[in-house]
C-alpha cells in the first residue's frame, strides 16, 4: 500500500483545500489595478474619469459571475477552474502586451473588454473553491471563508511584492505574471479539489478545527513576512531574491497538512489493517441517526413545507431569498463597504501622487495585508462568538462599517500619514465584509442555490465601483484638477478627494444602519444554530461513551 492522496481521501479533502488557498492566493489580481493604472493613463492619454471608467469594467467582469454561479450547480469545480484560467489569460494578456509595447494601444472600448474578461476571470475561480470548501466543510464556514477570502486578499500583496522584488515594479512584467502564474495554479487544484461529504462525527469536527488553527497560524505568519518587507524600505537585489524565495516556500508550506495526514492513515492502515477502517465505519453509523435528530429544528414540518417561501434558515431558490428583506438589507449594506472600498482601492495610486507620494505601493500592500486580518479574524472570531454565545455574524459587519466611516474621516482630513492609517483601516474593514457575508449568506439562505446567490451578493463589486469609483471619484477627481498637454489631467493637494471620502462617510453611517438591522432580525436564527451545534454535541458525546 503506498500513500494515498487521492481526491477522495481524507488527506486528499485537505489536499483540494491547500490547492484552494493557492488559487485564492493568485485569485486577487482584480485588486492590483493601482499597480499598472498609471501606465494606462500615459499610454493611452486618458482623463481620470477615463481611467476609473477602465477600472470599472474590470468590476463589471464581476457582474457576468452570475454566469458562474448557474454553471457551478451543472458542471464540476474543475471546469469552473478551467475557464477561469483560459480568460484571465486572455484578459491580462492582452494587457501585457499594451502596456509592454509589444502592441499599439487598442481603442478604449477593446481594453474595457479585455479588462472585463480579466476580472470576470476570478469570479470562476472563486464560485468553484467557495461553493466546494464550504460544502466540504459546513460545519466551520466562519473558518472557511475567513481563510480563502484571507488569501485572496493577501494576493495583491503577494504579487506586488514579488514584482518589485524581481522585476523593480516593472507594471509590463507585473501584468505577465497576472496572466500566466493563476493558469498553473488552477490546473493544479483541477486535479483534487472535489465535492466530498462533511465530516461526520465530534472526532472528525476537533481534528478539522485543530487543522484551521494550524492554517490560520501560517496565513498570519505570510501577511506579516509580507508587511515587515513593506515598511523596511529599499532592498538590495540578493535580498529581494531570498526574500522571493522564502515567500514562495512559505506558500508552499500547507501542503504538509494533508502530506502528514496521509503518512498518518498509512502507518495506520499498515498496522491495524481493514479493522481501523471497520471501525471508523461503525461509528459513523452510530452517530448518523442522533445526527438527524438533533439537526430536526432546522427542519421544516409538513404545515412549513405547503408554505411557499422558506423560512431564513432553510434552503431557498433565488427568487424565494429575494422576496426577503433580509437578503435586500445584506445586499445593500455590503454595497456600501464593498462599493466604498474599491474605490480607495482604484484611485490609490492616484491618492498617493495627490498628497506627494512617488511610490505607493506600500499603500496598495497595506490595504492588502491589512485586509487579510481582517478576513482571516472576522471568519473565525465570528465563529467563535457563534458557538459561545449565538452572536449574529452581521454584528461584525455593522463594527467594521462604523469604523471604516472613521478612516474615511481621517483620508480626509489630510494629516501628515493619514494615508497610512486609511488604507490600513479600509484594507481591515474591507476584508471583513468580505468574509462575514460569504458565511452570512450561506446561513440565510442555505447552500443547495449559494453559488448562485453568492454571484448576485458579488454584483456589488461592479456596482459599487460604478458607484464610488467611476462616477463619484471621478467626477469630482476631474472636478478639482487641472489639464495635461496630450489630453489628460492631474490634481495635486489634499482638496483632490476630501468631498470623495465626505461622501463615503456617509454612506457606511447608512450601511451600519442596515447592519444593525439585519443582526436584530437574525438574532433568532442565530440562537437556533447555537442551541442546536450545542445539543448535537451533547447526543454525539454521550454516544460515544
Amino acid at each position: 500500500m503506498g500513500l494515498k492522496l487521492s481526491p477522495t481521501s481524507p488527506a486528499g479533502k485537505w489536499m483540494g483545500f491547500v490547492t484552494a488557498v493557492w488559487v485564492q492566493a493568485i485569485a486577487g489580481n482584480n485588486y492590483t489595478f493601482s499597480n499598472y493604472s498609471d501606465a494606462l493613463k500615459s499610454l493611452m492619454a486618458l482623463t481620470q474619469l477615463q481611467l476609473n471608467n477602465l477600472s470599472v469594467a474590470k468590476d463589471v467582469g464581476k457582474a457576468f459571475g452570475l454566469l458562474a454561479g448557474l454553471a457551478s450547480d451543472l458542471v464540476s469545480p474543475s471546469v469552473l477552474l478551467l475557464i477561469g484560467a483560459i480568460e484571465g489569460f486572455i484578459g491580462y494578456g492582452v494587457q501585457w502586451l499594451v502596456v509592454s509595447q509589444k502592441i499599439q494601444p487598442l481603442p478604449y472600448w477593446q481594453m474595457c473588454i479585455f479588462l472585463c474578461m480579466g476580472g470576470n476571470s476570478t469570479t470562476w475561480m472563486n464560485t468553484a473553491i467557495l461553493v466546494t470548501c464550504i460544502r466540504n466543510f459546513r460545519k466551520h464556514r466562519g473558518p472557511v471563508s475567513g481563510i480563502l477570502k484571507g488569501y485572496l486578499g493577501l494576493s495583491t500583496a503577494i504579487f506586488t511584492d514579488l514584482c518589485t522584488a524581481l522585476f523593480n515594479k516593472d507594471p509590463a512584467r507585473f501584468l505577465f505574471m497576472l496572466s500566466v502564474v493563476p493558469v498553473f495554479i488552477c490546473l493544479l487544484a483541477i486535479i483534487f479539489l472535489r465535492e466530498i461529504p462533511p465530516s461526520q462525527t465530534t472526532a472528525e469536527e476537533k481534528s478539522e478545527s485543530r487543522y484551521f488553527v494550524i492554517l490560520n497560524v501560517l496565513a498570519v505568519i505570510i501577511a506579516v513576512y509580507l508587511l515587515v518587507f513593506d515598511i523596511s524600505g529599499q532592498h538590495g537585489r540578493l535580498v529581494s531574491i531570498i526574500f522571493s524565495i522564502v515567500l514562495l516556500v512559505l506558500l508552499a508550506t500547507p501542503i504538509t497538512l494533508p502530506v502528514y495526514l496521509a503518512v498518518q492513515n498509512y502507518t495506520r492502515s499498515t498496522s491495524t489493517g481493514v479493522k481501523t477502517l471497520d471501525v471508523e465505519a461503525i461509528a459513523r453509523a452510530e452517530v448518523t441517526e442522533p445526527l438527524l435528530v438533533t439537526e430536526a429544528p432546522l427542519v421544516l414540518t409538513e404545515t412549513e413545507v405547503e408554505m411557499i417561501q422558506p423560512v431564513i434558515g432553510e434552503e431557498h431558490t433565488v427568487f424565494e431569498a429575494m422576496k426577503t428583506v433580509d437578503f435586500w438589507l445584506l445586499f445593500i449594506s455590503f454595497l456600501c463597504g464593498v462599493g466604498t472600498g474599491l474605490a480607495v482601492q482604484n484611485n490609490m495610486a492616484q491618492m498617493g501622487l495627490a498628497l506627494g507620494y512617488a511610490d505607493v505601493s506600500i499603500f496598495i500592500s497595506l490595504t492588502s495585508i491589512w485586509g487579510f486580518f481582517g478576513r482571516v479574524g472576522s471568519g473565525s472570531i465570528s465563529e467563535y462568538f457563534i458557538k459561545k454565545a449565538g452572536t449574529p455574524r452581521p454584528l461584525w459587519n455593522a463594527a467594521s462599517q462604523i469604523l471604516m466611516a472613521v478612516g474615511y474621516v481621517l483620508m480626509a482630513i489630510a494629516m501628515p500619514g493619514s494615508l497610512y492609517i486609511g488604507s490600513i483601516v479600509v484594507g481591515i474593514c474591507y476584508g471583513v465584509r468580505l468574509a462575514i457575508t460569504v458565511p452570512t449568506a450561506s446561513e440565510l439562505f442555505g447552500l443547495k442555490y449559494y453559488g448562485l446567490i453568492y454571484n448576485i451578493l458579488i454584483l456589488n463589486l461592479p456596482l459599487g465601483s460604478f458607484l464610488f469609483s467611476g462616477l463619484l471619484a471621478g467626477f469630482l477627481y476631474d472636478a478639482e484638477a487641472t489639464a495635461t498637454a496630450g489630453g489628460g489631467n492631474t490634481c495635486v493637494g489634499a482638496h483632490c478627494y476630501r468631498n470623495v471620502f465626505i461622501v463615503m462617510t456617509a454612506t457606511c453611517v447608512v450601511g451600519f444602519a442596515l447592519d444593525v438591522w439585519l443582526a436584530f432580525r437574525t438574532k433568532a436564527l442565530y440562537s437556533k444554530i447555537y442551541t442546536n451545534r450545542k445539543s448535537r454535541k451533547s447526543v454525539m458525546v454521550s454516544n460515544n461513551r
